[in-house]
């Protein structure tokens, strides 16, 4: 066997293991008693605890954009559409897409090498033979918590960005708090909004099984935690990036763009 069918191989492996691990996710989160407890400390260490970095990134993504932006709508003599181009920018795609990054890797290393390090010191292991269910506390509560919560940190990552927009506008310009909002929320449709929120649901639950399928099936000692850390940002970011590309075509063949 040549290295090529050798990849080959290990990458056919990886995806049915990893279809088989959000198969399992599926039949465990359907079963009743919820670890109710563990989803809601699991959303505030998600959704909490990356706000500030979410924030911080959003607000200096939404000024830059707007800086960069405005010396070439100045050559065309169309800074007036300034806010309104950035608006559109920022709620398609660059917020959303940004946040689901930044959450790939805080969050999914996160998951990966919490779940890695209860795997190699058997932690795991133990609570299987107390008779708890560690799948569904340790998985299910984690990947329904970023589902939830990196929708809800897009959100705020698209006002946040707003906000940043606006003060990029007044930099060089004079544009009132009203008008702004006026020409960015008039540039806005349904079909801006919804298709942004519909895929950041994907995007959380594909960084939440990732990091959750690393560190579940961690190896190896230490060195496999930090394996485990590391390819589950890599995964998960490539995983955004795909599930972003599916969603500008089916918004696109549903005329939504």
């Amino acid at each position: 066997m040549n290295l090529f069918d050798k990849l080959d191989s290990e990458f056919l492996r990886e995806v049915g293991d990893i279809s088989r691990f959000t198969g399992r996710f599926f039949r465990e989160a359907s079963k009743p008693k919820q670890e109710w407890e563990e989803f809601i400390n699991q959303c505030y260490w998600i959704g909490y605890k990356t706000l500030t970095l979410v924030g911080i990134t959003a607000f200096i993504m939404g000024l830059v954009l707007t800086i960069q932006s405005r010396p070439t709508l100045v050559e065309f003599g169309a800074v007036s559409l300034l806010p309104s181009m950035v608006s559109v920018s920022l709620v398609r795609e660059i917020a959303p897409v940004i946040t689901a990054l930044i959450c790939a890797g805080k969050i999914g290393s996160g998951i990966g090498a919490e779940l890695g390090s209860m795997r190699v010191t058997e932690q795991i292991d133990a609570m299987e033979v107390s008779g708890t269910n560690p799948f569904k506390y340790l998985v299910v509560t984690r990947v329904m918590a970023s589902m939830l919560m990196v929708p809800l940190l897009s959100c705020l990552a698209i006002a946040i960005s707003l906000y940043g927009g606006y003060l990029g506008v007044n930099i060089r310009g004079n544009v009132s708090w009203h008008l702004y909002w006026f020409q960015a929320y008039g540039a806005l449709n349904y079909g801006d909004f919804i298709p942004s929120l519909v895929k950041t649901f994907f995007f959380g639950f594909a960084i939440g099984i990732v990091g959750c399928y690393k560190g579940y099936n961690s190896q190896k000692g230490t060195e496999g935690v930090g394996r485990s850390a590391t390819t589950a940002v890599i995964v998960a970011s490539l995983i955004v990036f795909i599930l972003d590309l599916i969603a500008v075509q089916i918004t696109d063949i549903l005329g939504l763009t």
